[in-house]
């Protein structure tokens, strides 16, 4: 499958799941960009996908804040001059039994997990409608349908994606 000409947006693309991700659409002739509150390992994946011969942003992007994600999007779009593919990857976990899960535990995988997820979705929708044609992945997990002994937050966030 090529990619060439093609732009995505990795969140969380820094390390892990997303900087594979990344990795793997720029293998396959796409330019990347990526969101991440993770400065260091952002650029050490940005110069990475660029050593591939690619052209890649990496942006410090918290996917909570609405207006952080709006405006990089924004920058993307400035710089890169499109995007074709959104993979909503931002994720973590913040696992405890239920009976003890403080309420920040829960608001913070909610927060980036789902909430992350829809406002990079809303954000990105718009330019892809203009263009008539683009694509969104939404990575999600099996606890998000059998759930996980401490992972209440998690699998609520899961399955709301």
């Amino acid at each position: 499958m090529s990619l060439a000409q093609q732009v995505a947006l990795v969140t969380g693309g820094a390390r892990g799941i997303g900087r594979e991700i990344a990795l793997a659409l720029a293998r396959a002739g796409a330019d990347v960009a990526l969101f991440d509150v993770n400065p260091e390992p952002l650029e050490r994946t940005a110069a990475e996908l660029c050593r591939l011969g690619r052209r890649a942003e990496g942006l410090a992007v918290d996917v909570t804040d609405g207006k952080q994600v709006d405006e990089g999007v924004a920058k993307v779009l400035d710089k890169l001059g499109r995007i074709d593919i959104l993979i909503n990857n931002a994720g973590i976990t913040k696992d405890g039994l239920l009976v003890r899960m403080e309420d920040a535990q829960w608001d913070r995988v909610l927060n980036i997990n789902l909430r992350g997820t829809f406002l990079c979705t809303r954000a990105v929708a718009k330019h892809l409608l203009k263009q008539r044609r683009g694509r969104i992945v939404n990575i999600a997990s099996i606890v998000g349908l059998i759930g996980n002994p401490g992972q209440a937050n998690y699998a609520a966030s899961k399955a709301g994606i």
